[in-house]
């Protein structure tokens, strides 16, 4: 079952800009968090988008570099991620084409292993329908990662793997704006990609061709032509 994003993006409109400015103005993992230790920093809300973008990268959170410059997906990260959507700088930092809305919109911090910690619990349920409102012209919904994948596509059997590997039933159920669940592109996932060679060989071709579809404002291919290839995983 889709997580009611449904509900999100029809609800009153609300004007993205202006709820990304309450957004970087929060301060409640700071000063009043709700699960745990406060965030360990000044918070720093990296986000990107516009009430265009028919493009939404569903990420988890900025990591150390992001939190620093300010800019999401700076670092190898984002540049591996760019290459997996065969878009160049200019196009993946157009807002007014592509969206980039993390589940926790701060850097979380380092854990004990010297890895990110999971997003702040705090930011989705406060501010995410809002901002989701605010992009009423949506073709498609990158979902990285398990956090973004269990809140806009509910609780799924088998984790991460099992879902990815569910690509073409997803993409194809999806109301609009489409669905397309991937992995995280770091570095730390090079085990994974090299376990599940099916994602390069057979969804990136198919992430381009639909990432291209959106950032042109086209029409996503019939369901029927998208079903012709589905294997069981």
């Amino acid at each position: 079952m889709i997580h009611p994003i449904s509900g999100a993006m029809s609800a009153a409109p609300a004007h993205f800009d202006a709820t990304a400015a309450r957004l970087r103005a929060c301060r409640i993992c700071r000063d009043a968090p709700l699960y745990g230790a406060p965030l360990p920093h000044e918070p720093r809300p990296v986000v990107q988008g516009s009430a265009t973008a028919r493009l939404l990268i569903a990420s988890q959170a900025p990591g150390n570099r992001a939190h620093r410059s300010g800019i999401p997906f700076s670092d190898p990260s984002g540049r591996r991620l760019r290459a997996w959507l065969g878009l160049d700088e200019a196009e993946f930092y157009d807002p007014r084409r592509v969206a980039i809305l993390p589940m926790g919109a701060c850097f979380p911090g380092l854990d004990a292993k010297g890895g990110d910690r999971r997003p702040r619990r705090e930011c989705a349920p406060t501010w995410r329908a809002d901002l989701l409102a605010g992009l009423p012209q949506l073709d498609l919904i990158l979902v990285i990662g398990q956090y973004a994948q269990a809140w806009h596509l509910g609780p799924r059997p088998g984790g991460l793997t099992e879902t990815v590997a569910r690509w073409r039933e997803i993409l194809a159920a999806s109301a609009r704006p489409r669905v397309l669940p991937l992995p995280h592109p770091s570095w730390r996932n090079n085990g994974w990609l090299r376990t599940n060679p099916w994602f390069e060989a057979e969804l990136l071709p198919v992430l381009r061709a639909e990432v291209a579809a959106a950032m042109a404002g086209e029409p996503p291919a019939p369901r029927s032509a998208q079903k012709k290839n589905v294997v069981v995983m």
